[in-house]
Parts: structure tokens; C-alpha cells; sequence
């Protein structure tokens, strides 16, 4: 297709506080195949303590086709509509600061928009890490144990989905649903991919479209991430009358468990046992999933499935204690 023939493409990226991952995710942004008189890049970055705001002064300044947008609220939810608001494309391509993506990119979410007929299209979230914390964690997106096991995870899948990672979907379908909830500070990707299956469209992941994705590199990091994680899935449950997935729920009883079982077992011996049983029956499980799962190009050795174990309960403990606290915050409104 002619450069002049394909449609405009405005890709947003909501920043706030991302000095480790900017440079890197906008030189790959840079490097797309998609001709660059039909694409805009548009950076809304929200109040930073570093220097986030001078490195994309420097990009901006180099690049004509690199804007940044001020985005005083400083959340992503918020980030992506001024973004959207602001675009001139027919179509927005939402990419994620801590991500590097593949050249071709754009032209792959163009290409299965236009092909699928699909409202929101993107690809699997492969995830990797430079520190020995952060492969660790990036390990256990790949864990059914740890995550669940959404099709969003799986490498290689190709097909219908209700969520996605990144999408890229038409400016008039972001007006037709609402744009993005700018009351969840977490969540939002959730709340919009809902929005566009109640109006009868299609979430369609390809393999073809692919990116990496860098997660948390620390520990407290993990736990404020996920515990937000919990907290605003009851939201996005309440607001759209879902009932919750036993993924979503199991996190959540575990922690009750962990909580009044303990406290039941200093006053009954008999459910002393049962108790150490079933955190036993956790252990073995969670030691199963770490040393059994594949991980490719491993550094680390042993002590990332030590790390791995960790992790997992890491993560189940505070999207736990999220979704709980999340009850208290949301239930009763």
C-alpha cells in the first residue's frame, strides 16, 4: 500500500516517573516500519520526580513527529484520553513506557485491525527483566500458578480474547464507549475491553504483534502494583455487574484463610493440622510451579526459582489483601 493510502496512526504512551525505560521504548518506537509521515507519537506525562520530562524534550525537539502533552493528574487512565483527545489519527496504537516493541509493530495492529474487523487488537505479553528480581518476576507471568494463565499470557496465541495488552483500536470506537474510566487509577485496559465487548465488539490477540514488556524490578514494587491490581478489579466488577472469576477470587480467600486460620489455630490443636496442611499443600504446589516451569535464556540458575517461589507468594498475598480491601472501599456504594 502506498504511504499516502494507509490510515493516519497516533500512538499514544501515558509517562509519569519512567527514566530506566523511556530512552528504550521510544528508539523502538523510532524504528517502526510504518512510514513516518503517517504516524504521530504522542507522550502524556504526568508530574515526574525524575527527569522523564527533559528526555522527552530532548526526543520531541529531534523528531517533528514526537509530541508531549502535559497530563497534571499524573494517571494512566487519564494520560491516554488526553492522549486520544489530542490525536489526529484515525487510529490509536496505546503503548506502555516500560515496553520495547517489535519494528513492525504499528503495521501488524493496522494490518489485524483492518483484517479481523475487531473493536481492540494487540498481541501476547512476553515479559523480560535485567535484574535477577525482575526475570524472576518476569518468570511468573508465564506461570499458571502465579497468574492464572489469561490468554494474554500465552506466547504463542492467536485468536479472540477478552483482554489485551496495549491494544490499538480505532479513535471513533474509544468515542463510541467512553474513552478511558478516568475514576480507576488501575484497571483501565479491563474496564475499556468491557466497554467494547458490551457493545458487541471483538478483542482479537496475534501472535504476530509483539512487544517486550518490563515488569516490576522490586520486591515492594511488586506488592504495590498488585495490591492496586486487587483493589480496583472490585471496581471494574461493580461497575459493570461481572461476577468475578475464580482466578480473581482465590487470591482473595487464600489471604482470609492465611488471616483467621491462624488465629483459629491457637485455640483448636485439631485445626492446627489443618491449617499447616493446607499451607503445606501450598508449599508443594508453589516449589512444583517454580522448578517446573520453562524459562528460556535463564542466568540466574536455581536462585531464580527460589526467587520464583517468592514471588508467588507475593503476588497472591497482595492482590489478596487489594481485592479485600477493595470490598470495603467499593462493596457497599
Amino acid at each position: 500500500m502506498e504511504s499516502s493510502r494507509q490510515p493516519f496512526v497516533s500512538v499514544v504512551i501515558p509517562v509519569r516517573n519512567e527514566h530506566k525505560y523511556i530512552r528504550a521504548c521510544l528508539d523502538s518506537v523510532l524504528r517502526q516500519d510504518y512510514p513516518r509521515d503517517r504516524h504521530e507519537v504522542l507522550l502524556a506525562v504526568g508530574p515526574s520526580e525524575d527527569d522523564t520530562e527533559e528526555i522527552i524534550r530532548e526526543y520531541e525537539a529531534s523528531y517533528g513527529h514526537i509530541r508531549m502533552l502535559k497530563n497534571p493528574k499524573g494517571t494512566i487512565s487519564c494520560g491516554l484520553n488526553i492522549g486520544i483527545k489530542a490525536a489526529r489519527g484515525e487510529y490509536i496504537v496505546r503503548l506502555d513506557a516500560h515496553t520495547e516493541f517489535a519494528g513492525d509493530y504499528i503495521s501488524k495492529c493496522v494490518e489485524y485491525l483492518l483484517k479481523t474487523g475487531a473493536e481492540n487488537v494487540g498481541g501476547p505479553t512476553a515479559v523480560a527483566g535485567k535484574n535477577k528480581v525482575q526475570r524472576a518476576v518476569a518468570a511468573a507471568y508465564y506461570s499458571t500458578f502465579a497468574l492464572g494463565g489469561g490468554k494474554q499470557h500465552i506466547k504463542d496465541y492467536e485468536g479472540y480474547s477478552d483482554t489485551v495488552s496495549f491494544g490499538a483500536f480505532k479513535k471513533a470506537t474509544a468515542e463510541k464507549v467512553g474513552f478511558f474510566d478516568e475514576a480507576l487509577i488501575l484497571n483501565e485496559d479491563d474496564d475499556f475491553n468491557f466497554k467494547i465487548s458490551e457493545a458487541g465488539g471483538k478483542i482479537f490477540i496475534s501472535s504476530e504483534i509483539q512487544s517486550t514488556y518490563y515488569p516490576r524490578d522490586t520486591y515492594p514494587g511488586l506488592i504495590k502494583q498488585y495490591f492496586g491490581y486487587g483493589f480496583w478489579k472490585v471496581a471494574v466488577i461493580k461497575k459493570h455487574h461481572k461476577p468475578a472469576r475464580l482466578s480473581h477470587l482465590v487470591p482473595m480467600m487464600f489471604v482470609l484463610f492465611l488471616a483467621f486460620g491462624g488465629l483459629l489455630g491457637c485455640f483448636s490443636r485439631r485445626f492446627r493440622k489443618y491449617y499447616a496442611g493446607v499451607l503445606g499443600l501450598y508449599a508443594v504446589m508453589d516449589v512444583g510451579a517454580s522448578v517446573s516451569l520453562k524459562v528460556e535464556d535463564n542466568p540466574d540458575g536455581f536462585m531464580l526459582r527460589l526467587r520464583l517461589m517468592l514471588i508467588h507468594f507475593l503476588l497472591h498475598g497482595s492482590y489478596g489483601c487489594g481485592f479485600i480491601a477493595g470490598i470495603f472501599r467499593f462493596g457497599g456504594r
